[in-house]
This record gives C-alpha cells, structure tokens and sequence, in this order.
C-alpha cells in the first residue's frame, strides 16, 4: 500500500474517533447533563475502546491476513458510528437521571464500540506496512505521528465547526456513511486476489442498512440544537398561552405569551419579590441578566417598571432566536442583548451603575464554575451602584454544599449576604432552587418578607448570624478552586 494512502487511512480513521469523542457531550447531556462528570465518563470510556481496539487489532494482524481485514474493519467501524444515535436515545431514555455510574453506562453503550473498532484500524495499516523489519521504527513512528494528528484534526474540526453548522444527529449520519463507504472502497482495493467478498458484503450490507435506518428513524430529542444546549419548547397544558423552555435535562424558564407579568417559578417569584422590594413601585431600573433564556425576567421588568433598562449577557446566540421565534421576544432599546461569555463581558460593565445584577446561568444544574467565584462575583460588584443588589439562582439538595459555598464566596466580597429558599431549614430540604442576595449595602430583607407574604409564599429568608450558620466551614471558591459540579453531586451528600 502506498505510503501516502496508509497515512491518509490511520489520519482518518483516528480524526472519526475524536469527532465522536467531541460529540459525545452533546449527545448524552439530554440525558446525564452537561457537567464535568460527563466529560470525565465520556473520556474514560473512549480511551478505554482506543486500548482495547488497538491492542486487540494488532493480535489480530498478527493471526489473520491485515490486507483481508482492513475493509471490513472500516466498514464495521462506520456502521457502529451509525448505532450511536439509536443506542444512545434508548438507553438514555430509560436511565431517569444522571451520576457518574449512569454516565459511564451510557458513553459505554454509545461510543465505546466505534471507538475500539476504528482504533483496530492504526495497528493492521502498520502490520501491513512492515515489509521490511529494518524500517520498523520509520513506519511506526510516521503512523503514530500521523494517527496522533488525526486525533487532532478531528478534535479542532467538530468543535470549532461541524457542531457550530450542523446537528449531532447530521454530523454522525454524515461520518458513519462516509465511513462505511471508504471502508467498502479500502475493502475492494486491498483484499488478497483470491478473496470472494459476496458472501461478506451481503452480511455487511444489511448491517449497515439496519444501521443507518434505525438512526433515520430514531426521534430526535431537542427542537433546536445548539452548539451548548439540546433545546425544547413545551406548551403549559394547565394555561394555553404559557410556554416551557427545556435545556437539556433542565427546565429553565416558563413565559406566559399573554401576559409578561407572571413569573411561574418559585425562584423567579422570589427575583420579583426582591426587584419590587428594592426600589418604589414603578420606578425604573437598571439591571444586568447573566444568563438570558427565554428572556422570561427582561420582559417582567420592562413592564411592571416602565423605562427600566436590561442589559442581557447570554452565551448562546440560539436561545435568542429561540427566543424570538417561540416566545414571541421582539428586540427592542429597552432591553440589550450582548451574546458573549459572561466573564468576557463583565469588565466591559465595570462602573455601568446597575441597580440589580441577576445571576440566572446553568450549565446543566450546575452554575458554569467561573462565573461563581470570588474573581467574578467582584466583576458584577464593580458593574453595581453603592446600593446595588446581586441576586443569584442556585440548585442544590442537602447538605446545600454549593449554595454554603457560593454564600462563603458572596460574603468575601460583599458586605450583606442573605438567603431566600424553602420553609424550614434550609438544609433539609429536598432539591431544588435557592436565591441568594448581596450587596454593600443593607439589603431589603424585610420588603421582601413582605412580598413573599403578600403573595401568600411561604419561603424562608434567613440573614445575619443564620446565614453564618448557613455556611458553616465551606470554603470560597476562587478561580484557583471551584469544584462546582462535584459540590452538587453525590460526593457532597
């Protein structure tokens, strides 16, 4: 075989693995989330399917002829790329959470075959190359090399492109027919002269034609898919004008088409509670959004406070059209959208003079970890007025270890902390959303009880020395240390 010809099967083959690797997160997160525990499952499980195919494919080049199996391989490598979309959707659909045993579960199902059969592709081209022991070390350090950029290539390709242009349901069509066809090429090309490829073929064929067909046909999971989010939108049965925004495993906003005053959420409540308390009725304000979304909070202010002013900072440019093409968001002046990384954009707001900061991000259920640290929690204090109030949106379940940590982190730059969550200790109740409020200035705890009251809520507002006990010994993340995603997990139960 032509030198040129193994180097281009060895880069190809391996850049196929890496695509897949790349787009594994997306794919699973509807299912497990999108935290770290995904990617470090996700990793493990691929490196795992490169050992084995790479050492059992070269065991098997050492037993069976490399020329007669190399074909077939590529092929059997594309149609199990094919698989991916099927296996994952059915699985993940039974599954009814994440964690990491979960999350390994289903990179395993999903990716750890492709990755060890298209692996096997590496070692057999080398078997096949070495005609000559004393070229050993040339020929295996040039594949290697090359195997190493495909990986490369690959990793750069998916996530700097494909996954910016096209759906993951596209791209793995895409790469498993591409495959299996190079594959059928490579197999007609380099079998041994005496080879009879019908009784095979026909065996491949219906393979790849079952695979490709359960994938045609396996339903998609997300309305829109985004280079960050597999994004749904529901309709509220109870409230026909009422609209649920879906983020993966998430439900992230509700906004009422008919009336941009109802905030459905308890956490949201709680947001109104504080904007209404914070300042006379009716009087416009100047707020930040970190984290748009169905741009639920933007609206609720620009009515129930005419001539207030939002400026939104939200990461994915999709949620925004999602925004306007199914929850019916016109733009307009009173409300920016800048659509950035919240810590690209912040010292861009340094002295802006906001009367509100709103911290309403996720990555999954977790806040992105550089947006809670000390580092940034003093970019949005340095966005505020004297007065100004930070409010931000936790999730969590008992012990609270990320909400006592992000609490630690507030009190280290600001002067008042509070908390607003579920009746009774906070501590003990089930999972769910926290807000937690600062600012340098005394904070309006007392209208917000009486808001929470008059609306006939329910939620605890604890202060002072409650909030001291709140926190307890957790630590203040930094941008050095900010173990979010292993603060929400089970590790910290």
């Amino acid at each position: 075989m032509p030198s040129v010809v193994a180097g281009f099967i060895v880069f190809a083959t391996t850049a196929a693995v890496l695509v897949l690797e790349i787009l594994a997160g997306r794919m699973l997160a509807p299912y497990v989330g999108d935290t770290l525990e995904t990617y470090t499952g996700i990793i493990g499980v691929v490196l795992a399917g490169i050992a084995l195919g790479s050492w059992y494919g070269g065991k098997l080049a050492d037993r069976l002829n490399p020329r007669a199996m190399l074909g077939p391989t590529v092929v059997l490598g594309g149609a199990l790329t094919l698989l991916v979309l099927p296996l994952v959707t059915l699985v993940g659909q039974g599954l009814g959470g994440g964690g990491p045993v979960a999350i390994v579960l289903l990179s395993t199902v999903g990716f750890f075959a492709p990755a060890a059969v298209l692996s096997a592709v590496t070692p057999t081209v080398i078997k096949v190359q070495l005609g000559d022991l004393g070229h050993t070390g040339r020929v295996v350090g040039r594949l290697s090399a090359l195997s190493t950029v495909g990986a490369i290539f690959g990793t750069f390709l998916t996530g700097f492109v494909l996954v910016a242009h096209f759906g993951s349901r596209t791209i793995v069509l895409g790469l498993g027919a591409v495959t299996v066809a190079a594959g059928v090429a490579l197999w007609w090309w380099v079998r041994p002269r005496r080879s009879n490829m019908r009784a095979s073929a026909a065996t491949t064929a219906v393979l790849v034609v079952l695979a490709g067909g359960l994938t045609a046909a396996t339903p998609v999971p997300c309305d829109y898919e985004s280079t960050y989010y597999c994004i749904e939108v529901k309709n509220d049965s109870d409230n026909p004008s009422g609209r649920i925004l879906w983020l993966d495993r998430l439900r992230h906003s509700y906004v009422d088409l008919a009336d941009p005053t109802h905030l459905e959420f308890g956490y949201m409540k709680l947001f109104g509670d504080v904007l209404a308390a914070t300042a006379p009725p009716g009087a416009p304000l100047d707020v930040l959004h970190i984290g748009g979304g169905a741009l639920t909070l933007p609206r609720y202010v620009e009515a129930t406070r005419p001539g207030s002013h939002s400026t939104v900072i939200e990461l994915d440019a999709k949620l925004v059209e999602v925004a306007e093409q199914e929850f019916g968001f016109q733009p307009r002046s009173s409300i920016d959208i800048i659509t950035d990384d919240a810590r690209r954009a912040l010292p861009q707001r340094v002295d802006d003079g906001y009367d509100v900061a709103v911290g309403d991000a996720f990555g999954g259920l977790a806040v992105p970890w550089h947006l809670t640290t000390v580092e940034a929690v003093a970019q949005v204090q340095r966005s505020l007025t004297s007065h100004g109030v930070y409010m931000v949106n936790v999730i969590d379940g008992p012990p609270m270890a990320f909400p006592r940590a992000e609490a630690a982190t507030l009190s280290r730059v600001f002067d008042h902390v509070a908390v607003l969550g579920r009746p009774g200790p906070i501590n003990a109740a089930q999972r769910g959303n926290l807000v937690l409020l600062a600012s340098d200035a005394p904070l309006p705890v007392e209208g917000v009880r009486r808001r929470i009251a008059a609306r006939n809520g329910n939620q605890a507002v604890i202060t002072g020395d409650a909030v001291q006990a709140f926190i307890g010994n957790a630590e203040v993340l930094t941008d050095n240390h900010a173990p979010v995603d292993q603060l929400i997990t089970a590790y910290a139960r």
